[in-house]
């Protein structure tokens, strides 16, 4: 698999131990806060989530609870990566009649873009740049489609609570 992540623009991937070790940090509180939650000492961070120990490795069931309360984006992105897939926690966004007409606003112009890549693709050649604009620009489609689905999802539920009380 590349070493370059296209979900974070061209620079290089980050390693899953680099992850794990940026998703602590940029936790609320930081690495104490999480071991403290955890119910871990802060030489056990050390020991088992930061990059400057790489002799020691988290546990399996000590990443899940791991997982459970940090947001881990950088984590998740990174083992989609890996196995050649992204990774999305879609945001709702209302299904109205007007998020719908944006939805098919987007689609317009994104069918157009692609479109545009006939000439680029001419010699039937892809550039890592067309296919990373092309990922960019499909992860556009594909956030604004599920942002509606949670949007109406998220009605839904709602809608539901409302009539068991």
């Amino acid at each position: 698999m590349s070493r370059i992540d296209p979900t974070r623009g061209l620079g290089p991937a980050l390693t899953l131990e680099q992850a794990v070790d940026h998703d602590t940090r940029r936790e609320r509180g930081g690495p104490v806060a999480v071991c403290a939650t955890l119910g871990w000492s802060y030489n056990a961070y050390q020991k088992r989530l930061s990059i400057s120990y790489p002799d020691n490795q988290l546990s399996l069931r000590d990443f899940e609870r791991w997982l459970e309360l940090v947001a881990a984006d950088e984590t998740l992105r990174t083992i989609a990566r890996i196995q050649g897939g992204v990774f999305y926690r879609p945001t709702p966004v209302p299904a109205t009649v007007n998020a719908l007409h944006a939805l098919a606003d987007v689609l317009a112009r994104e069918s157009r873009f692609v479109g545009s890549l006939h000439d680029g693709v001419a010699d039937s050649r892809w550039e890592e740049r067309e296919v990373l604009d092309l990922e960019r620009h499909g992860a556009e489609v594909i956030e604004a489609i599920l942002g509606i689905m949670a949007g109406a999802r998220e009605a839904m539920e709602r809608d539901l609570e409302g009539q068991d009380g």
